[in-house]
């Protein structure tokens, strides 16, 4: 068989869809992923992986992929979910968003109108805006510290516990579990509960 130079009609449409998944992934990304989490270590992943899976399915689109090639896609991801780190919920959806956006900007067809799959895109992005805006869902994560006021652990002095570690950790406490109390060396081990803004991931901290 032979191989077409340039098929420029192939390649306009190339650009088009690449650069119009591109501007809906910056949108998500930078708009909406963004301004609701501090964290930017995914900002890289997120770009590469949507470059990578819609190049993937646009060039291979040739070769009739089926549907369970796009949703294989997922189960890779899925079940790997980068080993060496675990991905917190909130950034494995994101990523799954970011996935699944590319694939459909890349593997829909001649049948779908331009019209169709910008009402699709603009639906996604509508959808995730109004989940982290309107109902302002947020990520719930722990942090563990070690408490040396051990008096202030007592039932009756819950207000000031909460005060106390909130003057001196900077952070909005939701609510705390206390996990284990030692009084031969008066501290007592604590669990707090925070929004993910408050502090990036999971760490433990002596008070």
């Amino acid at each position: 068989m032979d191989t077409k130079l340039i098929d420029v009609e192939d390649l306009l449409e190339l650009v088009a869809r690449y650069c119009f998944n591109l501007f809906i992934i910056f949108i998500i990304v930078y708009f909406i992923y963004s301004k609701n989490s501090r964290r930017k270590d995914f900002y890289f992943s997120y770009y590469a992986i949507s470059t990578i899976i819609f190049t993937l399915c646009f060039l291979l689109a040739s070769v009739k992929l089926e549907l369970g090639f796009a949703l294989g896609l997922f189960a890779i991801f899925g079940i790997i979910r980068y080993r060496t780190d675990t991905i917190p919920i909130k950034e494995m959806t994101y990523l799954f968003v970011v996935i699944g956006i590319s694939v459909i900007n890349a593997l829909s067809g001649k049948k779908v109108s331009y019209i169709e799959l910008l009402f699709t895109n603009a639906a996604i992005v509508t959808t995730m805006w109004i989940l982290e805006k309107i109902l302002m869902l947020r990520q719930e994560v722990s942090l563990d510290i070690t408490y040396e006021k051990i008096d202030n652990i007592h039932r009756l002095n819950k207000e000031e516990l909460l005060k106390d570690i909130e003057e001196r950790t900077g952070i909005k406490i939701k609510r705390l579990e206390i996990m284990e109390i030692n009084f031969r060396k008066n501290v007592a081990k604590i669990r707090i509960f925070h929004d993910i803004n408050d502090v990036n991931g999971n760490s433990k901290r002596k008070l």
